[in-house]
């Protein structure tokens, strides 16, 4: 069984500390940190430049990943690899004008590959490209704003990509985001997930540790249950 994997979307932090809480989930043990990237474009919200992660990423040892909600993130890409640290990238398909060219451009920089997928957004973004790909993101919410509640007719769209991802013998990781919780992480994790985006929810418990464990716990039985 694959390792399952809780990474903490600093969307949920304390702005005013934003550095402090990525230094307490990573003694909390979080596997790594999530950067929701918006531009107030292609969503309504609009968080993190790479400035900001760049300042967090001297702090910590995690790896950082950044799930890119823009338009024309080809202009943006570069930056958040090489100036704030990430080491994967995660684009929305639809939002970029040759996929297969920015996904080698990323992997030439040093940073992994993950495709986004919104709701409504099939799975056949990732049929030609799963060469390139180290993860597939499966949106259990509508992207945007963090605290929103979990979709669970998702969990059919989770299992039908693990199915592409054992078909096509490679070695890819497959995460949800979006109302990740104590009440929802069994489901998408019989769905066939391995890496799960917490971000509320794990604000909620009395401690990051606290949530971190119980999280993992959770998603490693229900996983288990699947073997």
């Amino acid at each position: 069984m694959t390792t399952t994997t809780i990474v903490p979307s600093t969307l949920s932090a304390d702005f005013a500390n934003l550095g402090r809480d990525c230094q307490a989930l990573e003694a909390a043990g979080a596997d790594r940190l999530q950067w929701d990237v918006m531009d107030g474009t292609y969503v309504p919200n609009i968080t993190f430049g790479p400035d900001v992660i760049a300042a967090c990423r001297r702090m910590v040892g995690l790896p950082f990943e950044a799930h890119i909600m823009a338009d024309r993130p080809e202009d943006l890409l570069e930056r958040y690899v090489k100036q704030a640290g990430c080491e994967m990238i995660i684009c929305h398909p639809e939002t970029l004008g040759m996929p297969h060219r920015t996904y080698h451009q990323i992997k030439e920089w040093g940073s992994r590959v993950g495709i986004a997928l919104s709701p409504a957004t099939p799975l056949s973004h990732c049929e030609d490209v799963m060469d390139l790909v180290d993860m597939i993101l499966i949106m259990t919410v509508n992207p945007g704003f963090g605290g929103q509640s979990y979709l669970s007719s998702m969990e059919q769209k989770v299992t039908r990509a693990r199915l592409m991802i054992e078909a096509s013998g490679r070695d890819i990781e497959l995460e949800v985001d979006g109302g990740i919780g104590p009440d929802t992480i069994a489901g998408a994790a019989k769905a066939g997930a391995n890496v799960f985006i917490s971000g509320s929810a794990l604000w909620r418990y009395d401690s990051f540790e606290e949530g971190i464990v119980d999280l993992r716990a959770r998603a490693d039985a229900a996983r288990q249950d699947m073997d």
